[in-house]
């Protein structure tokens, strides 16, 4: 399983409808998780979930999202080639006007091997 390391200068961007589908996927979401735009749009962002990530995690990510909180995290995601990568991200609870309803816009960053490395440790006391 190949791990790809953002860039310093990558900033991941993607925008989901209340139901946690993707609306919007950024240029640099796009080329790290290896997807075209067409074939993120419409998809569950859990498209890119790492099976190494505790469920845990992601229930209190979406209770945290759902009550109009943002919420911030390490995320060890999936490329579409089955190789992975780990982000900082920050999840803004948004009212879309256009769509008229509550979307998630999500900002994703280099984590550093030592965040990296805290986040293992802490994921491996949740289930």
């Amino acid at each position: 399983m190949k791990e790809y390391i953002l860039k310093n200068n990558d900033f991941l961007v993607s925008q989901t409808d209340s139901k946690g589908e993707i609306i919007f996927a950024n240029d640099d979401f796009c080329e790290v998780a290896g997807y075209t735009l067409d074939e993120l749009v419409g998809k569950p962002h859990n498209i890119v979930r790492h099976p190494d990530m505790p469920k845990a995690a992601f229930k209190e990510l979406w209770e945290t999202i759902k009550s109009d909180k943002v919420w911030s995290g390490y995320v060890k995601n999936r490329t579409k080639d089955g190789g992975y990568y780990w982000v900082y991200a920050t999840i803004y609870p948004i009212y879309d006007e256009v769509r008229k309803e509550k979307t998630y816009l999500s900002c994703r960053r280099k984590s550093s091997q030592k965040e990296i490395e805290e986040a293992q440790a802490l994921y491996k006391t949740l289930k």
